[in-house]
């Protein structure tokens, strides 16, 4: 597997500012047991030290390369001109976020995965978020997931087998299937293109723990949490891919089970004082998908939330004292940086 025979690996990180930590994730992949990589860093125009602490590789290492972007790009857009940089040799493609980094087997054990089971497109692992561990949704021993069943499950239960870009690894061949593998406008795109390729290939799964994830304040992630970006986004994957892996039936009730859901949290969000751009954020992702935010429905929502305030104290309360118990002990491991 490690030998100049075996298949290159192309590993990619999109970077902007990522001086704190891109010095781990640049060691993660040199001491990879799987050798036969190329590694492309693409630098978003970073106003710190990471253009230098990429260079300082890059002169060692010759499989190490360096693409800097003339002008600054948004991060969905950055990943795309990431993508585009893997070798035309290549038969796989990593990501690896500036923020995050590698188990010394990560690429060993994907890439044998793959070379035993053809029909995968798309390898995920178990990985680290912090201290917890993330994307543990296939049973074991299975290690090969039929891609149609991935995907029903991601839309029917919500299951979220694949986990982030770092976390996956792909054939290059369905990277080169378009000019932008991930689609620019939609915040969530990684779990879109998983659903995009995935209908007539497999998803394979390595039962170790091989990737970890950081959490920063001012990432993506971060704004995700704040804004609760999922919601919208799971609204746009059933609309668009519940009727290629939904029967109609089925895709009635999830879509209906969704708007239960998403009316219930912005109807407790009315008493957190949201500003502007948290309605408007909402508003517009609604309207996009022909689905305009109906204030009744919200003022029921919000008058169904005071109701279970007041009639059930107790059960409210805990739920309040556990998710601020739960957001004190995340907010103490994260340190700020931007993607």
């Amino acid at each position: 597997m490690i030998s100049s025979r075996a298949p290159l690996v192309s590993v990619v990180t999109p970077v902007y500012n990522g001086e704190d930590y891109l010095r781990e994730c640049i060691e993660s992949v040199l001491a990879q047991t799987y050798t036969h990589w190329d590694y492309t860093i693409v630098n978003n125009c970073s106003t710190d030290r990471t253009l230098e602490i990429a260079r300082e590789y890059a002169v060692k290492d010759p499989r190490i390369r360096i693409h800097s972007n003339e002008t600054f790009v948004r991060q969905i857009r950055n990943y795309n001109i990431a993508f585009r940089q893997i070798s035309p040799e290549s038969k796989y493609c990593k990501v690896v976020a500036a923020d995050d980094w590698l188990f010394p087997e990560c690429l060993e054990r994907m890439v044998r995965l793959a070379e035993e089971h053809p029909s995968v497109a798309i390898v995920g692992s178990y990985g680290l978020a912090g201290a917890k561990l993330v994307w543990i949704r296939v049973p074991y021993p299975n290690t090969v997931v039929p891609g149609r069943e991935a995907c029903r499950l991601r839309l029917l239960e919500g299951y979220n087998f694949f986990g982030t870009p770092t976390a996956v690894l792909f054939r290059s061949d369905i990277v080169r299937t378009r000019h932008a593998f991930q689609n620019e406008s939609n915040l969530h795109a990684d779990s879109e293109a998983y659903l995009e390729f995935l209908e007539h290939r497999d998803f394979g799964f390595v039962h170790q723990v091989l990737t970890f994830r950081r959490d920063n304040e001012g990432s993506m992630t971060s704004f995700s949490q704040e804004f609760n970006t999922v919601l919208p986004s799971d609204l746009y994957e059933l609309v668009t891919y519940g009727p290629k892996y939904l029967d109609e039936e089925e895709l009635k009730q999830r879509v209906r089970e969704h708007f239960r859901d998403y009316y219930r949290y912005l109807g407790q969000q009315v008493y957190r004082r949201r500003g502007p751009k948290f309605w408007t954020f909402h508003r517009e992702k609604l309207a996009a998908l022909g689905y305009p935010l109906r204030t009744p429905r919200l003022v029921l929502s919000a008058i169904s939330y005071a109701l279970d305030l007041a009639l059930n104290p107790k059960n409210t309360a805990e739920k309040i004292v556990g998710r601020l118990w739960g957001s004190a002990a995340g907010n103490g491991s994260k340190r700020s940086v931007n993607h």
